[in-house]
């Protein structure tokens, strides 16, 4: 692999000039070789982490190496620096920092790399096709829209200029039953129109195992600008998103995860436009940012998002003719409340001003409420938010 070459060949430039010396007398030091081979083990250990507890393998790439930078427009360039935060940003100490299962024993990688799972040959030969492998079916995304097979319940907000949105959402283990279909609950930033220009920024969690080969739900990104056609991809696996931290891996598993009437896990995402650059930034947890996608990605969001969406999303495959069974959020019906139903709770948008406001007008909808649906509410400390999910196919109402 290019980057294990380059690593070593940085670390033997800078070692104590004890190989030159030897290999200009021909005279071999076997305690000071053996001294230095352990060296380059260690540090090989460093840059490449052993497999985490849900069988990924963490890789610590140099951060100016990530596939972003094989974008024509960023060769040769170095992530931005960090931007202002919105007005009235808070970090939610709720979350942890140490939230993945690759991280459980202190790992993280050294500065100036950034951490990428590792993909696999056979992660790739369960995509549909080579050109396909970590890219969603080109299908309308719509929120009013059960299409290809796609059904949703969500909040959303449209009508204004939108410039990012922040929300908390607690994580669950659906039960995906085909390994076609995925389970997701993401915040959409959207702007475009339906058709073949749609622009979308995501992130949340899924489960999905034909992504990634397990039923772990686990942190992901998606971006795309022509309405998931031949544009964009999820997490790293195409030049697109530029990643800045060296603690969080895109792509690898979250734990834990919440409970049915035991203890809830969630995480806050924070997605927003740096009014000075244009690009959009995102933020995970108590302050963490994760990275950003560049502006010059899109097209109508280059200036701004028409819609914001939070929800769930399953792909029904429709085995046997009947709906699937995959399970959307905790696989419990709104209805059940906390410690049971999957919810999204302080949902806000950032306005033109790069501040962070209550969404207003929030409206909710289910695509199919006797499979998945949706319950919206207002409080003092939630502020806006709704449970949201389902178990799927079942006897009573999903058939």
């Amino acid at each position: 692999m290019v980057l294990l070459s380059l690593g070593v060949l940085l670390l033997l430039a800078g070692m104590s000039p004890v190989f030159s010396e030897a290999a200009a007398n021909n005279t071999f030091r076997p305690g000071e070789e053996l001294r230095s081979y352990r060296r380059v083990r260690a540090h090989l250990r460093r840059l490449n982490k052993p497999a985490s507890p849900d069988g990924d393998t963490i890789d610590c790439v140099l951060s100016h190496l990530q596939p972003a930078f094989d974008h024509p427009r960023l060769k040769g360039m170095k992530p931005l620096d960090p931007p202002e935060r919105p007005k009235g940003h808070r970090a939610d100490a709720a979350t942890q920092n140490s939230f993945q299962l690759w991280r459980v024993s202190g790992e993280s990688c050294p500065g100036g790399t950034v951490p990428i799972r590792r993909t696999k040959e056979e992660d790739i030969l369960r995509a549909s096709s080579v050109k396909r492998f970590g890219r969603k079916l080109a299908v309308r995304s719509r929120h009013d829209s059960e299409t290809g097979g796609h059904e949703h319940a969500v909040g959303y907000v449209v009508g204004d200029q939108y410039y990012g949105a922040k929300a908390s959402l607690n994580v669950w283990a659906p039960k995906v039953t085909n390994p076609s279909e995925f389970s997701l609950s993401q915040v959409w930033v959207i702007s475009g129109s339906f058709g073949t220009d749609l622009n979308t920024i995501e992130a949340g969690w899924q489960v999905s195992p034909q992504l990634y080969g397990d039923s772990s739900p686990r942190f992901f990104t998606y971006w795309t600008t022509d309405a998931y056609q031949a544009t964009g991809c999820y997490n790293l696996l195409c030049s697109g998103f530029i990643q800045t931290n060296n603690m969080i891996a895109i792509g690898a598993a979250i734990s834990p995860t919440s409970t049915y009437d035991g203890g809830q896990f969630d995480i806050s995402l924070l997605v927003w436009k740096d009014p000075n650059h244009g690009n959009w930034w995102l933020e995970l947890g108590s302050g963490e940012l994760v990275g950003y996608w560049p502006s010059f990605l899109f097209s109508h969001l280059s200036e701004h998002a028409s819609m914001v969406q939070f929800g769930g999303e399953i792909v029904n495959t429709q085995p046997q003719g009947l709906h699937t069974a995959t399970q959307m959020g905790s696989g419990h019906y709104a209805r059940e409340g906390f410690g049971r139903a999957s919810y999204f709770r302080n949902l806000q948008v950032v306005d033109w001003d790069n501040s962070l406001i209550p969404v207003a007008n929030l409206r909710v909808l289910a695509d199919r409420p006797s499979c998945y649906d949706v319950q919206g509410g207002i409080n003092s400390v939630w502020g806006n938010y709704f449970y949201y999910g389902g178990p799927g196919r079942n006897d009573d109402r999903c058939t």
